[in-house]
C-alpha cells in the first residue's frame, strides 16, 4: 500500500506478528529513483525480517533492471505488482491493467525471473472486470514462468475496493497451480481469516487496509488460527504506547515537517472509531509540531484510561 507500508509501519507490523511485510510499490523506471519519495521507499536500512521489495511497470527489460538493482540494494524477494487498481498506475498500462495482456504478463515475468536469483512473487486481482476474470490463466502463466508465490485480491480492477471480495476465484486458482497462493481482500479479523482459508484452501493470508490503525491484527489472527481463541483487545495504555512509538519512528524517518503531516492519516486510522477520536483528528490536523501531536495523543489516551474505555477497533 503506497503511502502506508513505509519502513516504520513495516517494522511495527512485523513486531506485532506479520510474517512478511512487503515494501511500498516503487516504479520500475530507475531514472526516477533519485526523488526523495523513491529513495525512502527503497530504504530498508536496519530492517529485520525478509526484505521484499515491490515494483510496478509495464516494460519487461525495465522491470528486469529494476529487479537487479533492488537485489543489489539488499532485496531478498522481488514482488511484482499486477494488482494495483489506481488510475494513474493503470493509465500507463501497469498494475492491474496488465491483466488484459496475458502475453505481456508472460514476458515481464520471464524477464524478471531470469534477471535475479532471489525468489520472485506476484500480486494480482481476479481479472480486469467481472466479464473477464482470467485469474486462473494468469496464475498458470505465473507458475510456468517461475513465480514462487502468488497473492490474489478477491476483486477485479473494475471493482476497485467496492462491494465485497469474492473468494471462489481464489479457490479456483489454488486448485489450478502448485505454487503457494496467498488470499487477500476484506480479511478484517480472526474469524474471517479462518473462513477465507477454509473456503479457498490458500496457503497464507495477506492483510492490507485492516491493519491501518490496528497493526496488532496480525497477532490476533495468528493466535486464533493456532488456538481457536481470541486474544483480548489491547487496552488504552498499550495502544497509546504503540501509537507513540509509531509516531516517533515517523518523525525520525521523514523528518519533523513531513513526519507530522504523514502522521495525521495514521492518527485518523488509530482513533477514527474510538471515543474522542473525532476530536483528536480535528486537533492533529491543526498541529504543526511533533511535540503538539504527541501531547494530544497522550491527553486522549490518559482520558480513555481514566474512563476505562476498551478501545475496541
Amino acid at each position: 500500500m503506497a503511502g502506508v507500508t513505509d519502513r516504520p509501519f513495516r517494522t511495527l507490523c512485523r513486531r506485532l506478528g506479520a510474517g512478511l511485510a512487503v515494501s511500498e510499490m516503487v516504479t520500475s523506471d530507475v531514472r526516477l529513483w533519485h526523488t526523495g519519495k523513491s529513495r525512502r521507499r527503497l530504504d530498508h536500512a536496519g530492517e529485520d525480517g525478509i526484505r521484499s521489495v515491490q515494483i510496478a511497470g509495464a516494460d519487461p527489460a525495465q522491470m528486469a533492471e529494476a529487479a537487479r538493482q533492488n537485489v543489489g540494494r539488499g532485496a531478498e524477494i522481488i514482488d511484482l505488482n499486477m494488482g494495483c487498481p489506481a488510475k494513474k498506475v493503470c493509465s500507463v498500462a501497469a498494475g492491474s491493467a496488465l491483466l488484459r495482456d496475458e502475453a505481456l504478463v508472460a514476458r515481464i515475468l520471464g524477464a524478471v525471473v531470469a534477471a535475479v536469483e532471489v525468489p520472485v512473487t506476484l500480486k494480482i486481482r481476479t481479472g480486469w472486470d467481472r466479464a473477464s476474470r482470467n485469474g486462473v490463466t494468469i496464475a498458470r502463466i505465473a507458475e510456468d514462468c517461475g513465480i514462487r508465490a502468488l497473492a490474489v485480491h478477491g476483486r477485479t480492477r473494475a471493482d476497485a475496493f467496492a462491494g465485497e471480495a469474492e473468494y471462489d476465484t481464489i479457490a479456483a486458482i489454488k486448485a489450478a497451480v502448485r505454487i503457494p497462493v496467498i488470499a487477500n481482500g476484506d480479511i478484517d479479523g480472526p474469524e474471517k481469516a479462518r473462513a477465507v482459508l477454509e473456503h479457498t484452501g490458500a496457503d497464507a493470508l495477506m492483510i492490507g487496509r485492516a491493519a491501518q490503525g490496528r497493526p496488532w491484527i496480525f497477532r490476533e489472527i495468528a493466535h486464533f488460527l493456532a488456538t481457536g481463541e481470541r486474544l483480548p483487545e489491547p487496552g488504552p495504555a498499550e495502544v497509546c504506547a504503540l501509537l507513540l512509538e509509531h509516531l516517533e519512528q515517523l518523525y525520525t524517518f521523514y523528518g519533523e515537517d513531513a513526519g507530522v503531516r504523514i502522521a495525521r492519516k495514521h492518527l485518523g486510522w488509530y482513533c477514527g472509531t474510538r471515543p474522542g477520536g473525532a476530536a483528536l483528528r480535528s486537533l492533529v490536523n491543526q498541529t504543526v509540531s511533533s511535540r503538539e501531536q504527541l501531547a494530544a495523543v497522550r491527553d486522549l489516551f490518559d482520558r480513555l484510561e481514566t474512563q476505562q474505555d476498551p478501545l475496541a477497533a
